[in-house]
């Protein structure tokens, strides 16, 4: 199994912005040094006390330079905000300075309305999945200077490395998304972390839908990666108290508390103790939202759950406000999984 990593930029506690993106750029050697494929940022809008990771464009370049192999992408760039132009250009500047090293996450998200009006997003969109292909499209015809002559962006080219275009991947959490990335023929990460529910339906929708495209040179069949909490410690009991984190920020979202993350002791008493490990196998239609365990634990329940979707590759997310906690547990992941590291 090959395994990846998208990080948040959480904000530390009493730490600021600058601490946060300290801690993502340590994040990423150290998943490069232990051997993970990927390291992607996220984007997220109007939670500055807990997340910093807003510009992944802009975060990723300097990832470039304090990495040497790993590949590194967005997870997601939020397209509904931008211009797919604008989108292609921040790309190919990111394949200059890492040639062949690096993944466009393409996915779509509505933040806080305030977030959305400072962005000049438009909320409501006639038929927003159509909008959302022809986005993705002109990103990727942008990329790869396949418009086709005569068209008004025939003529415009973007600067990269000429090495190799960035690779696209549509990003989403929907058999919607999955039908757009199959129809378009590009690569699919779905995020089990948000509906994990709907897993199997997406993957299923995916490959219904895939046809080979001009889009993804070389892409001749389906190519997936499932994203899933999971955190991992020395014992299950250790990583299910870590793992109340993420069960806890969840019903605080059910109760719309958006942008805040108790601490490990917080999360455990907002649940009324410690959750229960996760079981080493699940039931043959349970979808955790997240999940936890030993090395041994947690890498039987990845291979599990990608079994059940057909993908060799997952990326872990985490919910995790302790950056050595968070660092260990990476640590802990390839070892169970068994990761060569560089």
């Amino acid at each position: 199994m090959e395994l990846s990593a998208v990080d948040l930029s959480p904000v530390p506690d009493d730490g600021t912005a600058t601490d946060a993106y300290a801690n993502t750029v340590e994040a990423a050697r150290q998943a490069e040094r232990l051997g993970y494929s990927r390291f992607w940022v996220a984007e997220h809008h109007g939670m500055a006390t807990r997340i910093a990771g807003t510009a992944p464009e802009v975060l990723l370049g300097h990832l470039a330079a304090e990495t040497d192999a790993i590949r590194l992408g967005s997870g997601a760039v939020l397209l509904n905000h931008y211009s797919p132009f604008k989108v292609a250009e921040q790309f190919g500047a990111l394949d200059a300075l890492a040639p062949g090293r690096i993944d466009a996450g393409l996915g779509r998200a509505n933040g806080s309305p305030a977030a959305d009006r400072a962005l000049g997003t438009e909320r409501r969109v006639q038929n927003p999945d159509e909008d959302h292909t022809e986005k993705i499209k002109a990103v990727v015809d942008h990329l790869y200077d396949d418009y086709p002559e005569g068209h008004a962006y025939a003529d415009l080219e973007i600067p990269r490395s000429g090495d190799a275009e960035p690779v696209p991947w549509v990003l989403g959490s929907s058999p919607s998304s999955a039908a757009i990335a199959g129809e378009l023929g590009l690569r699919y990460c779905f995020a089990a972390f948000i509906r994990p529910q709907l897993a199997t339906r997406s993957f299923e929708a995916y490959r219904d839908h895939f046809q080979a495209s001009r889009l993804a040179d070389g892409l001749d069949e389906p190519q997936g990666m499932l994203a899933v909490n999971a955190v991992c410690a020395e014992t299950d009991q250790a990583a299910a108290r870590i793992r109340a984190v993420a069960e806890a920020t969840y019903k605080r979202m059910q109760r719309g508390e958006i942008g805040t993350r108790p601490s490990i002791e917080d999360a455990i008493d907002e649940l009324g103790g410690v959750p229960q490990p996760t079981p080493a196998t699940l039931d043959a239609d349970e979808w955790p939202r997240a999940i936890s365990g030993s090395p041994d634990t947690v890498a039987g329940l990845l291979e599990q759950l990608a079994d059940r979707v057909g993908v060799d590759e997952v990326m872990i997310q985490h919910v995790v406000p302790d950056h050595d906690v968070a660092l260990r547990s990476h640590e802990l992941l390839a070892d169970g999984v068994g990761l060569t590291a560089r």
